[in-house]
C-alpha cells in the first residue's frame, strides 16, 4: 500500500500544485479555462487516437464488462437518486447527486494514471468506462433535467443529447482511432512522433487544470459532499466489482481496471453541466473538491489491491 502510495502521490501533487497556483492567483481562472481547453481538445484527444489506432475494436469490445459497469453504475444511481428523494430534494437535484456518485474523472485523471501505473494493457478497460459514462449515464442526466423541466422527452432533446455526444472529442478521438486501425495501416513515423509530444503534456496538464479548477471550489454541506464522496469512492467500485467478479465473470485483470476507474473521484464534468442547468452546483463543487481530498488514499489503497 505505501509502495503505491508512493507512486500516485506525484499525480496527486500535481493536482496540488495547480490547487496553489490558482489559489495563489498566480494562474487566474481564465487561464484554467484555456488550459482545459487545450488538454481536452488536443493534448487528451491526441493520447486517445493514439491508444485507439494501435487496438481493434475486438481488443476493446467486452460485453461482460459493459453489463458489469453499467449495471453496478445504475445500481448507485437509482440509491443516489432515491437518497436524494427522500431528502425531499427535486428530480432535477437528484439526477445531479446521482451524477456525482458514477461520474469519476476518467479522462483527466483516470486515463493518463491508470494507463501509467497499471501498464498499456488497461488502455481499453478505461477505454470501455470512458464510453459507459458517456454514452449512458452523461446522456440520463439531460434527459432527467430536461425532460422534467418540459414535462416530458422530446425529439429535440434526443437530438441534443446525440449531437453532444458526437461534438464530444473524446469520443471522436477514439472512433477516428478505431477507424484508422481498421485500415491496417501503421501510422507513419512523423505523425506517430508528433501524436507522442502531443499526447505527452496530457499527464500534467489535465492533473494541473484539475487543481486550479478546484480552487475555485467551496465546500459547503459537508454531510451532503461526504455521502457523495463515499457513494463515489467506495459504493460505485464495490457495486462494479461485485458485478464483474461474482456476476459476469470479466477477465480479472480487466474487472480490477473497472474497480479503480469507477473509485476515481467526482468529475469535473458534473459541475459544469450543474452550472449550465443552474441545479446545485455548490453540492456539486463540495463534492468534488472533497472526494478528490479522500481519493489520495482511496484510489491508493485500490490501485494496490489491483497490482497485488
Amino acid at each position: 500500500m505505501i509502495d503505491v502510495l508512493l507512486q500516485t502521490l506525484p499525480f496527486f501533487a500535481l493536482i496540488g500544485l495547480g490547487f496553489g497556483a490558482a489559489a495563489r492567483g498566480f494562474f487566474p481562472p481564465e487561464a484554467t479555462a484555456y488550459l482545459t481547453r487545450f488538454v481536452f481538445y488536443f493534448a487528451l484527444s491526441a493520447m486517445l487516437f493514439r491508444f485507439s489506432a494501435n487496438l481493434t475494436l475486438s481488443e476493446v469490445i467486452s460485453w461482460p464488462f459493459i453489463w458489469a459497469y453499467a449495471l453496478g453504475g445504475l445500481g448507485v444511481y437509482i440509491l443516489a437518486t432515491v437518497v436524494a428523494l427522500i431528502r425531499k430534494r427535486g428530480a432535477q437535484e437528484a439526477a445531479v447527486e446521482a451524477q456525482c456518485a458514477v461520474i469519476g474523472n476518467t479522462g483527466f485523471l483516470g486515463v493518463p494514471m491508470l494507463a501509467l501505473l497499471l501498464g498499456e494493457a488497461a488502455i481499453p478497460a478505461v477505454m470501455l468506462v470512458l464510453a459507459v459514462d458517456l454514452f449512458l449515464f452523461s446522456s440520463l442526466i439531460v434527459i432527467i433535467i430536461t425532460g422534467t423541466r418540459d414535462g416530458r422527452v422530446s425529439p429535440a432533446v434526443l437530438g441534443t443529447v446525440g449531437k453532444g455526444l458526437l461534438s464530444n472529442p473524446m469520443i471522436v478521438s477514439m472512433a477516428l482511432g478505431f477507424a484508422w486501425s481498421s485500415t491496417g495501416w501503421n501510422l507513419a513515423d512523423p505523425v506517430q512522433r508528433f501524436l507522442d509530444l502531443l499526447a505527452g503534456a496530457s499527464t500534467p496538464g489535465a492533473l494541473f487544470a484539475i487543481g486550479a479548477s478546484l480552487a475555485s471550489k467551496s465546500a459547503e454541506r459537508l454531510s451532503v459532499a461526504g455521502w457523495l464522496s463515499f457513494a463515489k469512492l467506495i459504493l460505485h467500485p464495490l457495486a462494479v466489482g461485485i458485478l464483474a467478479f461474482m456476476v459476469f465473470d470479466v477477465d480479472p485483470f480487466m474487472a480490477g481496471v473497472m474497480v479503480a476507474a469507477a473509485g476515481l473521484p467526482v468529475a469535473g464534468n458534473v459541475y459544469i453541466l450543474a452550472q449550465h442547468y443552474g441545479v446545485a452546483p455548490q453540492r456539486v463543487s463540495s463534492a468534488i473538491l472533497l472526494s478528490t481530498l479522500v481519493s489520495v488514499l482511496t484510489v491508493s489503497a485500490i490501485i494496490a489491491w489491483v497490482t497485488s
